[in-house]
């Protein structure tokens, strides 16, 4: 070749390359340019599932908050609905006294429970009773709910009748969405009342959801800011619509929007990155231009150039590598040709024992293959796949992997661990089935379970078993140890339940210290009550709490399908009763469903609803027993005792009415009766005669009871030192320190303080040290073996001696005949009451005996 050439080819063979060196330069950018491209799809992708979940998740608890009121409003429609009395009074007669008046259906239900409206409607579909906002008023339903008919609902309510199932929807009144609850009206199971042949009347409660209504809705599960939402906020997606096509109105809440918070994050810094590389890409350009112009005069200046391009790929997989998610690319076979850096952090697998594998050896899918998935034709390249793999340490993780194709055979993509992501949601779905605290399933899971079961169709002979148990002594676990210790009892006695039954069964928690088991291969009632006696020893068993040992135990209610009920509402109904009468038999038991059960709930529920008329209408009477000093047979007070003279069982013993008053929180209502009355009437007695009146343990925990003694000893004028309050010792075992507090209280308003029923606790001796007493009474066990048995003999001396040793005075109970009254006085026992003595009496007749006698005992 001429030496002239050399040059000109020099030149053309540096300038080939410099074009090639420009062609993969562009390339790199591209190929970057994708990069960046794909990483901001997948953060915009991951933004937009985070926001799409959290919709979801708000959408998921704001139906759960409507399910649940309506739920709850139809449970509270039922029970008033399917009642004999309301048949009687409601249907059958228009009743205003006993519906009003009586409180049975009256301005308790907007006090209690809220509702706005409350209407009956009778067989001609005329309102013929109405209360709005806890007031009695001659308004028609229709009208006051702003509805041309009410046919529809009535219709739906009468048809579930033979059912006893409640109809619910929404409505708007005023603006305002509105749940409305109705149901027939029917006799239940009351056997005393006969159904007539017209159409049943129609009971209904309107609830209407306002603003502040919804926030505490809102506020119980977790839904921010839910409200009504107005005209300018119904083109949103945060509502759920009330009633048909939402023409009861929408609910719209506030929804948190962690993936806009992640792209306001995520994408300047992709930003930021590009704008690097675009800077990068121009001095590139910039430099390779110079390059170009300098490639006659060095070939020094050609190898800078490549250097510099060297060090633009160097920087190309930094940003690669600077990305949260692994980058991977596979050729035509399916083997892995590239890993980043990244994977080896996120997985800590090592990438090069994984260079050159199958990528289905690496990731799988739940069913078919990865390859099998890339394969697809026409496959959307924005579509991403959930893979399972195994990492370093042996755990299964969840990624999220995203594949394009590449020009030549192969395809590359990147991979986003989801692992935490997938855990969070399904935390989610098994919260929504089981309970937070222990684990179990909850209602729902229950209501599925049993649903299931009762499918199958359970036989007299392989019969479904539903056991219904509620823990005794629970709540003064929780009162004085806390609620981290009641929690801590709970999941004990769930796994000791769990523990008790088979694998095909099933326990559930359904109320605070409620369970409910169902067994489903137990055969015999000897098998049931081996496993009710098995059940009850294990949660006798203590439970350490820190250095205490905690006791409690269950009671347990029984029934059965197809022997008691094939439904499981019925189910549920009857192992409660069962559970009820558990209780009512001393707790610590079991009790299998019978019929007559429920009439007793029935009669039980009727005299609950006498009493409450009772105590307002004057029912009530009181009788006074004498009580005298035994040394020389002076009267020295009386025991003011409550009697219910009712108008068609006569008179009630306080042991029938004092435990329903208890349960039903009718109690501070009728001691206040008992307290006023027996003050007002010790007043008018001889200042040498003071009264004893028994208070009630619920009275220490709630009701102010000093605030009520101190108004009626002001409003009696009576001298506070001649009135003594009886108590038992389960005022003291329930709460110690703030029984204490009390009765120092009550002590330092000047009455007196007397043991109720001493001997029969369990810690007598160190209450009488510790708490401010003036008195005992020795219960009338001791004195009815008093001839017969020198144990009781031995027992009351030792009493008197306590007493006296304690300053306290000693009171006998019981006293029935002369040679109980000998022992006694041998004894020197203080004072004593009893049949012998006196039987207690009307207050006239006490007057008369207080006037006439001189106050002197006729014995």
């Amino acid at each position: 070749m001429p030496n002239n050439l050399a040059p000109i080819v020099s030149t053309l063979a540096n300038r080939s390359s410099l074009s090639l060196a420009r062609a993969s330069l562009f390339k790199f950018v591209g190929l970057l340019a994708a990069v960046f491209l794909l990483a901001s799809g997948s953060l915009i992708y991951l933004a937009h599932d985070l926001d799409r979940t959290e919709e979801v998740e708000s959408a998921f608890y704001t139906k759960k908050a409507v399910q649940s009121l309506e739920k709850s409003l139809r449970s509270t429609v039922k029970d008033y609905a399917f009642w004999g009395d309301a048949y009687k009074h409601l249907h059958t007669d228009i009743d205003v006294d006993w519906a009003y008046t009586r409180q049975n259906v009256g301005s308790t239900l907007y006090t209690d429970f809220g509702f706005q409206g409350v209407f009956v409607v009778d067989d001609a579909n005329r309102t013929v009773y109405s209360v709005i906002k806890g007031e009695l008023k001659p308004v028609d339903a229709a009208e006051w709910l702003e509805q041309s008919s009410l046919a529809g609902i009535l219709d739906k309510a009468r048809a579930g009748a033979e059912t006893e199932t409640p109809t619910t929807t929404f409505i708007n009144v005023k603006g305002i969405p509105t749940l409305i609850a109705a149901a027939a009206i029917t006799p239940g199971t009351d056997p005393s009342v006969v159904p007539d042949e017209k159409p049943p009347s129609v009971l209904i409660f309107v609830d209407m959801l306002n603003s502040t209504k919804l926030a505490l809705i809102g506020d119980d599960f977790g839904v921010d800011r839910l409200h009504a939402a107005t005209p300018d906020e119904m083109g949103t997606t945060s509502f759920l619509a009330l009633g048909d096509d939402g023409t009861a109105g929408r609910l719209h809440w506030s929804s948190s929007q962690p993936g806009l918070r992640l792209l306001g994050v995520g994408l300047p810094l992709i930003g930021i990155a590009a704008l690097l590389v675009c800077l990068m890409t121009w001095f590139i350009l910039r430099r390779a231009t110079a390059a170009a112009q300098a490639l006659d005069a060095s070939y020094t200046s050609q190898q800078r150039s490549q250097d510099a391009l060297a060090t633009s790929e160097a920087r190309f997989r930094d940003v690669v590598e600077a990305s949260s998610d692994w980058v991977w690319e596979i050729d035509a076979d399916w083997r892995l040709t590239f890993l980043s850096e990244r994977f080896e952090v996120v997985t800590g697998l090592s990438r090069d024992a994984w260079t050159g594998a199958v990528i289905d050896d690496l990731l799988h899918l739940e069913s078919g293959t990865l390859s099998q998935w890339l394969s697809i034709p026409k496959r959307r390249p924005d579509i991403s796949v959930q893979c399972r793999y195994i990492d370093s340490k042996g755990q299964e993780r969840i990624t999220r992997l995203s594949a394009r194709e590449m020009a030549r055979d192969g395809f590359r993509g990147t991979a986003t661990d989801v692992t935490e992501e997938v855990e969070a949601r399904r935390r989610i779905e098994f919260l929504s089935q089981h309970d937070a605290l222990t684990g179990l399933p909850n209602r729902t899971r229950l209501q599925e379970f049993l649903d299931g079961k009762l499918k199958a169709l359970p036989t007299a002979e392989q019969p479904l078993i539903m056991l219904s148990l509620d823990l005794d002594r629970f709540k003064p676990v929780n009162d004085l140890l806390g609620h981290a210790a009641g929690d801590l009892v709970l999941n004990q006695v769930s796994n000791r339940l769990a523990d008790c039954v088979r694998d095909g069964d099933l326990v559930a928690r359904v109320g605070g210290d409620e369970f409910v088991l169902i067994l489903t291969d137990v055969s015999t009632q000897d098998e049931v009550e081996a496993l009710c006696r098995r059940l009850i020893e294990s949660i006798e068993r203590p439970i350490e709490i820190g250095e205490q040992e905690v006791f409690v135990s269950a009671s347990i209610g029984i029934a059965m399908a197809p022997t008691d009920a094939f439904e499981a509402a019925e189910l549920l109904r009857y192992a409660d009763i069962a559970l009820y009468e558990a209780k009512a038999g001393g707790r610590n038991t079991w009790r299998f469903y019978a019929g007559d059960m429920n009439a007793r709930i029935i009669e039980r529920r009727r005299l609950e609803s006498d009493l409450r008329y009772a105590i307002k209408h004057g029912e009530l009477r009181l009788h006074f027993q004498p009580r005298y000093r035994i040394a020389d047979g002076q009267m020295v007070g009386a025991e003011a005792l409550v009697r219910w003279q009712h108008p068609v069982r006569g008179l009630i013993p306080p042991d029938t009415f004092i435990p329903i008053a208890e349960e039903s929180g009718l109690i501070l209502a009728l001691s206040n009766w008992v307290i006023n009355t027996a003050c007002n009437c010790a007043a008018q007695w001889p200042n040498s005669l003071f009264v004893s009146i028994n208070l009630s343990p619920i009275e220490f925990r709630q009701g102010n009871l000093i605030e009520r003694i101190q108004q009626t000893l002001y409003d009696s004028g009576i001298d506070p030192a001649r009135v003594e309050l009886e108590i038992t010792e389960s005022v003291m075992l329930e709460d110690a320190a703030g029984a204490l507090e009390v009765m120092r209280t009550l002590k330092r308003l000047g009455v007196r303080i007397s043991m109720d029923d001493f001997g029969t606790g369990y810690s007598s001796l160190s209450y009488l040290r510790e708490f401010p007493f003036d008195g005992l009474k020795i219960d009338r066990s001791f004195l009815s073996r008093l001839v017969e048995s020198e144990d009781d003999k031995a027992i009351v001396q030792a009493i008197v001696g306590l007493g006296r040793a304690l300053s306290l005075t000693v009171t006998a109970e019981g006293i029935e005949t002369a040679e109980h009254l000998r022992l006694l006085k041998a004894v020197s026992c203080d004072e004593g009451q009893g049949y012998y003595l006196s039987r207690p009496l009307e207050i006239e007749a006490f007057n008369a005996l207080v006037e006439h006698a001189g106050a002197k005992s006729i014995v």
